[in-house]
């Protein structure tokens, strides 16, 4: 960081100057206060000039840098880390304005502490990306000034820096983290009793509770003085395959992100899940048109094929053609496979335009159709209704929410499964539908 010899005369100063001047008016009614004032503004003059020699003639210089990794995750709160230091010989006052990009819409942000001499001290912040893209930080400046608050002196950093938005690879890792220390139930996975023994011998380990009490080992309980259980393995290299409608009925916002972001990080989490589980996972996004497919696998560097094509996502406003996607799966998709359908019918006549082509998918896979609930209108819905005009928008909200209800019997009626959930909600419920799918052995 260059030191720049920029003067700044801090708020202090402009209080003190303002009382001496009040001083010097007064002082023509009042000849005696006259004297005072003179006083006044030789103690002003004399300060600042030993505020301004502490600043600029000692050699001290403060430094700054930004910690951040090399991509920021979306929807998450990302850590920013400032390190200062300092070598002056002496404490001072600080104020830290570091420009962050300006999707952040942070056009105030600052921060107020102070920094001892010769001293080290790091200053953390978060950030929450809610779209995907290319962030662009500036400089760090520190205005730094002495316990005399008089005059501040800047100093710049060029820390400017472009760091790429992807899907929510932070979520993805606590996922992971969680359910190799067998506590995905402190993020609300549940643990689902498997129904049926088919699987293969896997090994013997304690019982924890929730084990099916029928998988006792009592020969190892015996030996061990605990209770022992058989662990079976789940069937292996089954596909897995996000389906992502691009189309513009994915851009509705919720808590500032749109749809299709939410989507996009389930369907990271949803992939690293099954291939912790040594399925296959895949990917396919569409609208009128293809957009990209990534072939179901798990072999090394699959997942960051994943997350790439995830980040390079973008819709194209136009209408979704089921019958492109299902000419796509037909021809490319052999194996039966678990398709996770993210769209947004919004009413029934919307679902039914699609039900022919979801039927088709469905008796060759296992489908399953993940529907929003649209929580402003739940919330509109649970509102208190004061006049006739908020008892009709109540009554148009209920019907919103009661046919959200009747899309998910539909598609049941048909054969097809389906999971309505809140967007934030959507990976925790998407997994305990996976896990379920597994327990009951339904691919």
């Amino acid at each position: 960081m260059k030191g720049n010899r920029t003067l700044y005369f801090s708020n202090r100063f402009f209080t003190a100057l303002l009382g001496v001047v009040l001083l010097f008016t007064l002082g023509y009614p009042f000849p005696w206060i006259f004297i005072v004032a003179r006083f006044a503004l030789v103690i002003l003059a004399a300060t600042v000039l030993i505020d301004l020699l502490w600043l600029f003639a000692s050699k001290g210089k403060i430094s700054v840098k930004r910690k951040i990794g090399i991509r920021l995750s979306l929807g998450d709160e990302n850590p920013v880390t400032l390190q200062l230091k300092s070598s002056f010989p002496f404490q001072l006052k600080i104020e830290i304005i570091d420009e962050v990009p300006s999707q952040f819409q942070k056009r105030d942000f600052y921060i107020k502490s102070h920094i001892g001499a010769g001293k080290r001290k790091n200053f953390n912040y978060f950030l929450k990306p809610l779209s995907r893209g290319e962030y662009e930080f500036g400089q760090t400046r520190v205005i730094a000034g002495t316990l005399l608050g008089l005059v501040q002196r800047r100093f710049s950093a060029g820390n400017e820096q472009m760091l790429p938005v992807y899907p929510s690879f932070i979520s993805m890792r606590k996922f992971e983290l969680m359910s190799i220390s067998n506590r995905l139930e402190d993020i609300g996975i549940k643990r689902i009793r498997k129904i049926g023994q088919h699987s293969e011998f896997d090994q013997i380990r304690e019982y924890v509770p929730g084990d099916d009490s029928r998988t006792l080992n009592w020969k190892a309980t015996a030996r061990k003085g605990a209770l022992m259980v058989n662990q079976y393995q789940d069937e292996r290299s089954q596909q897995v395959i996000s389906l992502l409608d691009m189309g513009r009925v994915m851009e509705m916002p919720f808590e500032g992100m749109a749809l299709l972001d939410y989507a996009i990080n389930a369907s990271l989490v949803i992939s690293n899940t099954a291939m912790l589980k040594h399925d296959k996972a895949g990917l396919i996004s569409f609208s009128n048109q293809l957009h990209s497919l990534v072939s179901p696998d798990r072999r090394g560097g699959h997942m960051q094929r994943i997350l790439e094509t995830l980040y390079n996502q973008k819709t194209d406003f136009s209408e979704s053609s089921y019958e492109r996607l299902y000419a796509a799966i037909h021809s490319r998709i052999r194996q039966r496979s678990l398709l996770v359908l993210y769209t947004n019918f919004e009413g029934l006549p919307s679902l039914k335009r699609q039900l022919p082509y979801l039927q088709k998918l469905a008796s060759k896979h296992l489908l399953l159709v993940v529907i929003f609930e649209n929580t402003e209108v739940k919330q509109l819905a649970a509102n208190e209704s004061k006049n006739l005009q908020e008892v009709y928008i109540h009554a148009i909200a209920r019907k919103f929410i009661h046919d959200k209800k009747v899309m998910c019997n539909e598609l049941k009626r048909y054969g097809i499964l389906s999971l309505l959930t809140r967007p934030e909600e959507l990976s925790v419920n998407l997994i305990n539908k996976y896990l379920e799918i597994k327990a009951r052995e339904l691919i």
